[in-house]
Formats: structure tokens, C-alpha cells, sequence
């Protein structure tokens, strides 16, 4: 089962179960619409119900069904929240989660391998995708519309059209 990190419990908030997490999403919204949570405490697993989710600065106070007391929560602070790829909230189009990201095959319009996405940059006005060409060289590749073609997950390739100068000829 593939599971995602979405957050860690950092405290406990209150003393009717509830927890502060440290959200790992830019919208810490997406909680709202989690339904399921997978807390691991180091020794198991174990599913949650999250029965309301509400932003505190740059944090989300959780509630998990069954969960009524400081008592119950205080054991898990430190431990961190995961979803399912089933269970996570769905991105916009043209979105992606960077773990969908990370080895993809990057190829040009015209079907040249150029070799594997290995990151995801983020910087202030579009993320950077970093790949790792078969020469060993890394190329950088900015997410925009003009650059970013096509990206299949199923395929997991990422189809890339190569503005002038991004690709150093020598």
C-alpha cells in the first residue's frame, strides 16, 4: 500500500482529544476533505476517522473519532499522518503531488529521452523540475505551460518541449 505523508502531530490542543498537526500541503484546507488518516506510531499503524479538521496559523487542529480525550492523543505526539493514494484529495488539472513527479521518464516533443525527473523545485513564481540526464548531467526545466507538455501518469512519462538555451549543447 502506497501511503503519503500529509502532516505530524505536534501537541495536543485542548483536552478533548484534539491535536495540532504540522501540515506537509500548501492547502491546509485539503484536510476538511479527508475523511481517513493513517497515524504511525513507529510500531503500527492504525486508521483514524477525522471527524473535523480547522486551520490554526500554520497549523490544522484535528479531531479522530473515538479520540475524546488529552489522554488518548498525548501518546502520539510526533507521529505522522498518512493517506492512501486512494484517499488522497484530488489535485486541479494541470496539479500534480511531487511524489507522482519523482521518476517520471522525461522525453521531448520530437521522442528524445532527455532521462529522469529526480525534483521538484520550488521557488517564488513557478516550481523547477530537475532532471537527471542519461549523461549524468542535471537539467533544469521550469514548470510552465510553454515547457511542460504532456505528463502521463499511467505511462509515468513527462513530455517536454525545450525552450532555447535550457539545453546546453557542447
Amino acid at each position: 500500500m502506497d501511503l503519503y505523508q500529509v502532516g505530524a502531530i505536534t501537541q495536543t490542543h485542548g483536552v478533548r482529544g484534539e491535536v495540532k498537526v504540522f501540515p506537509l500541503t500548501d492547502d491546509v484546507m485539503r484536510f476538511k476533505n479527508m475523511k481517513d488518516l493513517i497515524l504511525d506510531t513507529g510500531r503500527e499503524q492504525i486508521t483514524l476517522e477525522v471527524t473535523s479538521a480547522r486551520p490554526q496559523k500554520n497549523l490544522v487542529i484535528l479531531k479522530f473519532k473515538g479520540y475524546d480525550s488529552i489522554n488518548d492523543v498525548e501518546k502520539y505526539k510526533g507521529a505522522k499522518l498518512y493517506v492512501t493514494k486512494e484517499n488522497r484529495v484530488a489535485c486541479d488539472e494541470d496539479e500534480y503531488f511531487i511524489a507522482d513527479l519523482i521518476g517520471l521518464t522525461v522525453v521531448t516533443d520530437d521522442g528524445s529521452v532527455l532521462g529522469t525527473l529526480t525534483d521538484v523545485i520550488t521557488t517564488g513564481a513557478n516550481d523547477v523540475y530537475a532532471v537527471k540526464m542519461e549523461s549524468g548531467k542535471e537539467l533544469l526545466i521550469p514548470a510552465i505551460h510553454d515547457c511542460i507538455l504532456q505528463v502521463n501518469d499511467d505511462e509515468r512519462k513527462m513530455t517536454v518541449h525545450l525552450l532555447d538555451g535550457l539545453l546546453d549543447e557542447e
